[in-house]
């Protein structure tokens, strides 16, 4: 007879389980008690507005209550966003507008009209209207996986950047299956070390293959479309490739300065296949666009940030710019010939930290600088013993770091010093220091800047 109560009425407790809820305590309803569940993170700034990230636990009203000051006495609100937990994976970007320029701004979430619950307060900054001093820093290869701690981050508040740039392998989802990538950028928001500097400071990124698909990975990818789709619900960039062109690239102006992000891998050719003027890395309308963008651009520096490496040292078959020199060659000449000044590149990827040169002042041009941060938060590679980059600028810091980028666009000419930061925010070598004057056809710099000891 127990036995038979218990059958019964554990029969109808799960039905009371499975069934639709139908009721509400406080601020639950039929998906839970409302909250976030990762986020808040600053996406694009410009001088007029702030995007913020971020991942609800449902279908709630969210919005952004914001003020100049801590107390939110003359506070403003966004217009609510309902995320989709269907088409959006409950995401969200919120953008505050109408703002003042370099201006600190005070913001809370807002989820049913009232702060989400256990998240507080934080405060981002908008860009300058026009040219000023301010901090880039970057860095790929964040593995999870390996290290769930990441003390990068709180290296990087201490150095407090104006702008995070993520250069790809952002994730290691290395997987055909879009709900594993959803998954992995939802460990990686959720690193606790991360999420103060996530909250205030604009984040920026592009991909690499990990966070593409799998390993080296490339146009023949059968879930791009869908990884693409990834990509856009979990960052809060200005753009996402042209109308007729797929990808994550995009162009972005902060300060004085125009960067242009590239997408190495949605229309990528195998790296295996011999090189050849037919042979891509960007494909020919996002290789059109950026040269169409670079000679339209009159800012004294022009920063290309790209998921690879640009110099030659991984060798034909590299996962770099290495296996597409004739396009990358084709790029620099393109610079040269149309006399664009100030171009410098960033890149990731290697998991280790370099700093090399690829000399085209002796193709009567200026010389590239390619600064290169990774890895963020994994054990470091040994790598580099083997790869002969064109000219080494930097022994290779064999340890966690991120890129650190200082522009003064108010000196005359205009400055920039390259350097990398330990995980505690320490520089890693004596910075490498050039002006606009530096980067302009018949100059060679590169030699003087080598400092190996």
């Amino acid at each position: 007879m127990m036995h038979l109560w218990k059958k019964s009425t554990l029969f109808s407790l799960g039905l009371i389980l499975l069934a639709p809820f139908a009721v509400s305590y406080g601020d639950a309803s039929t998906t839970g008690t409302p909250r976030l569940m990762e986020g808040p993170m600053v996406g694009a700034v410009s001088s007029t507005e702030i995007s913020v990230w971020v991942r609800a636990s449902g279908e709630f009203p969210l919005a952004l209550e914001y003020d100049q000051k801590a107390d939110f006495k003359s506070s403003k609100r966004t217009e609510k966003v309902v995320p989709s937990i269907e088409k959006d994976d409950r995401t969200a970007v919120l953008r505050m507008s109408g703002l003042e320029a370099d201006t600190l701004y005070h913001y809370r979430i807002l989820i049913n009209d009232k702060p989400a619950p256990y998240i507080g307060a934080f405060c981002a900054r908008t860009a300058p209207a026009g040219p000023a001093r301010f901090t880039v820093s970057f860095g790929s290869c964040p593995r999870y996986q390996q290290d769930p701690v990441q003390n990068i981050w709180k290296g990087l508040e201490k150095v407090a950047p104006d702008l995070f740039f993520w250069l790809g392998d952002n994730i290691y989802g290395d997987t055909f299956d879009p709900d594993i990538l959803a998954e992995c950028y939802r460990y990686q928001r959720a690193v606790p070390n991360s999420r103060h500097f996530l909250a205030t400071t604009p984040q920026l990124a592009i991909w690499d293959d990990h966070d593409f698909s799998l390993n080296n990975h490339n146009r023949t990818n059968p879930i791009k479309e869908a990884s693409l789709g990834v990509f856009k619900r979990y960052w809060a960039n200005p753009s996402y490739g042209l109308p007729e062109t797929p990808g994550v690239f995009f162009k972005y102006h902060y300060g004085g300065v125009d960067f242009f992000f590239l997408d190495v891998r949605y229309h990528r050719d195998p790296n295996t296949e011999p090189d050849s003027p037919e042979k891509t890395h960007l494909g020919k309308e996002q290789l059109a666009w950026l040269k169409e963008e670079l000679l339209a651009s009159r800012t004294p520096f022009k920063v290309l940030v790209s998921g690879g490496g640009f110099s030659n040292e991984k060798g034909p078959k590299g996962d770099s710019w290495a296996s597409f020199l004739y396009e990358r060659n084709n790029l620099f000449d393109f610079i040269r010939d149309r006399e664009i000044s100030g171009v410098l590149c960033f890149s990731g990827d290697t998991h280790v930290g370099e700093f090399n040169a690829i000399p085209w002042s002796e193709k009567g041009g200026y010389d590239f600088y390619d600064l290169d941060s990774s890895p963020l938060a994994q054990k470091a590679s040994d790598n580099w013993k083997q790869r002969t980059p064109e000219i080494r600028l930097r022994m290779p810091y064999q340890a966690n770091n991120a890129g650190l980028v200082e522009f003064d666009m108010t000196a005359e000419p205009p400055t920039v010093r390259l350097n990398l930061m330990t995980e505690t925010g320490e520089p890693v070598w004596d910075p490498v220091v050039l002006t606009s004057d530096d980067l302009k056809n018949g100059t060679a710099t590169a030699e003087a800047n080598i400092k190996l000891d």
